[in-house]
């Protein structure tokens, strides 16, 4: 059993909940804004996916099951088979146009990575692609919360 590594990140979009939620319900399109995700494909149950990461050389894949849903309020989900992780993502209206969103992410350092790497140094890493890519998020967001 390894070590889990845990990082949370937020933005502030302007943008509705239900844009900002629409958005990130459409799980495929992840890897248009983040950037490690090299796909997600949901299977025939709605609430599993199977992902691909691509990072540093290193390639993961790993089956995501949403353990709870709350449409335009939160997102949970954990693994259920390969790479373990779990996670969730809520989102906050602060008013008609503006939508704060938390992402909490939480995953065990695979092994193979352990003796190559100082978790320190991996976890600052990761949390700072999950800052950008909630960045990209939020510019995705609310050019397509412009365009309506």
């Amino acid at each position: 059993m390894g070590r889990w590594l845990d990082h949370s990140v937020m933005v502030n979009i302007n943008a509705p909940v239900d844009v900002v939620w629409s958005v990130w319900s459409d799980l495929e399109s992840m890897p248009l804004w983040m950037r490690w995700i090299e796909s997600v494909k949901t299977l025939d149950d709605p609430d599993l996916t199977e992902w691909t990461l691509a990072a540093q050389g290193f390639r993961f894949q790993w089956k995501a099951r949403i353990t709870q849903r709350v449409e335009a309020q939160q997102l949970h989900w954990e693994s259920v088979g390969g790479l373990p992780t779990k996670g969730a993502v809520r989102f906050y209206p602060e008013d008609d146009q503006h939508t704060a969103v938390k992402l909490s992410v939480s995953y065990e350092l695979p092994g193979v990575l352990a003796p190559l790497m100082d978790s320190a140094m991996l976890g600052g890493l990761v949390s700072k692609e999950l800052q950008a890519n909630l960045d990209r998020f939020k510019e995705l967001v609310e050019e397509r919360a412009r365009a309506r």
